[in-house]
């Protein structure tokens, strides 16, 4: 007898595990982006300059240390700091954006709020419906990829419309990945929230930029 209840509850026993790391996720999301809203403010506040090469080894440096600190209490700080990076680094877009375009605080706050709806609309689907998007991995891995290196030759070639075409490539990948993140813990695949949070916070931050400068190209510059 004690057989046939066995699976029931393993299953009971895997679904209190699967909604303790999205919850644990969420509330570390949340965390996470305010302590990066305030690192943006600092860095517009103190008009700090964009620095390509230490935006690069910094950003790919506290990946891989939150990456080897995951399954510690000091995962969790490593977290903070790689957000709080990314958030420093959004300073300089930013005031560039507000002083650069007539509408830029607009411009700004309509991409925070798609940002925002696209993630609700995409995690709440998956949560909802259940549905297994783990097959995009791949995919998703090479598109970001391609996408990475074709903007990044463009830095050399300064083609607005490519840089749209990458814009909007980023977005929809970015789009793809809150929908594979969600659902490998909806399946049991991401038993670790910091990772989690660190994979969902990349894809917000990274359609957040896109759709800035996919509103940015259509706006007006001041003169």
């Amino acid at each position: 007898m004690n057989s046939q209840f066995q699976p029931m509850a393993m299953i009971q026993a895997s679904n209190v595990t699967i909604n303790r790391v999205l919850k644990n996720t969420y509330i570390l999301l949340g965390m996470t982006m305010l302590f990066s809203a305030i690192t943006a403010y600092l860095s517009m506040s103190a008009n700090a300059q964009p620095n390509f090469l230490l935006t690069i080894v910094g950003m790919f440096g506290l990946l891989y240390l939150t990456t080897r600190l995951q399954n510690s209490v000091w995962g969790i700080v490593s977290c903070f700091a790689f957000t709080g990076f990314l958030g420093y680094t959004l300073g300089p877009i930013l005031n560039l954006t507000i002083h650069g375009y007539t509408n830029g605080a607009q411009l700004i706050m309509t991409s925070l709020g798609a940002t925002g709806l696209i993630f609700l609309a995409l995690s709440g689907y998956v949560i909802t419906t259940r549905r297994d998007f783990s097959f995009m991995g791949g995919f998703l891995f090479i598109a970001v990829t391609a996408a990475f290196l074709v903007g990044l030759s463009n830095i050399f070639f300064n083609l607005p419309m490519l840089q749209l075409v990458v814009s909007g490539a980023f977005a929809v990948i970015s789009s793809g990945y809150i929908l594979f993140t969600t659902s490998l813990i909806i399946q049991g695949g991401e038993r670790n929230y910091i990772m989690a949070t660190v994979s969902l916070f990349v894809s917000l931050f990274n359609l957040f930029l896109s759709l800035l400068q996919i509103l940015s190209f259509f706006a007006g510059r001041r003169d």
